[in-house]
């Protein structure tokens, strides 16, 4: 039987640190670890992606080792697999994109959600159907701060946490932007420091990324 999911620690998944890591680990050995590393830093909130068979036992580990992190699914597709994040102790989901299939999934969890979208379409439909936060991705593909900061004005309901290709030097331009909670990043989890298992530098790095302040704006 599953244990019940620990109270959600902010209003939003958005509130949590100005920038959440996306960690893509291969060994689930080293998920507590790089979690204390980050937490350590100052970046309580993680997204492990389901991109390679360790994600599974990462969630795990981090959900039952690591009390202070808040660790959460990334590239979640299919209901199938919001189903069985949730079961390993995923605090919250985020999703590339959505289909009205996931859509119904990450709402039923029980866990905050934030699905993904590119194009002015995919926001109004999910303001809709009452959703208000989402993952802009891929973000500097897909316009960058000039297409967030355009969907300010007639959008100002919708708030996002972009992710894709944004790093320490754009990140700050991102977290100015009115309509912008938080951003995703993989820069201060380099996968050569995670090979090397160098937790000192990752701490570092996270720590670095966790003061990151708008150059200009709310960013609220």
């Amino acid at each position: 039987m599953t244990s019940p999911l620990p109270p959600f620690p902010a209003a939003s998944v958005l509130d949590l640190a100005p920038v959440v890591p996306v960690v893509v680990l291969t060994d689930a050995a080293d998920a507590v670890p790089l979690a204390r590393a980050l937490v350590a830093g100052g970046l309580p909130a993680i997204e492990v992606t389901l991109r390679t068979p360790a994600a599974p036992a990462a969630i795990r580990a981090i959900a039952a080792e690591v009390p202070e992190a808040v660790v959460g699914a990334g590239t979640v597709i299919t209901p199938e697999q919001v189903d069985a994040c949730t079961a390993d102790g995923a605090r919250f989901l985020v999703s590339p994109g959505w289909t009205e299939a996931l859509l119904e999934a990450m709402r039923g969890s029980g866990v905050p959600f934030l699905p993904g979208v590119s194009t002015t379409s995919e926001v109004v439909a999910l303001l809709e159907r009452g959703v208000r936060e989402m993952k802009f991705f891929p973000a500097q593909a897909a316009g960058g701060t000039a297409y967030l900061s355009s969907l300010a004005g007639p959008l100002p309901q919708a708030r996002f946490c972009p992710t894709g290709g944004i790093g320490p030097k754009t990140a700050p331009e991102y977290l100015a932007l009115p309509n912008v909670g938080c951003v995703g990043g993989s820069w201060m989890v380099p996968a050569d420091a995670v090979a090397a298992r160098d937790w000192g530098r990752i701490e570092e790095l996270a720590r670095t990324a966790a003061g990151l302040r708008p150059s200009g704006g709310s960013g609220a």
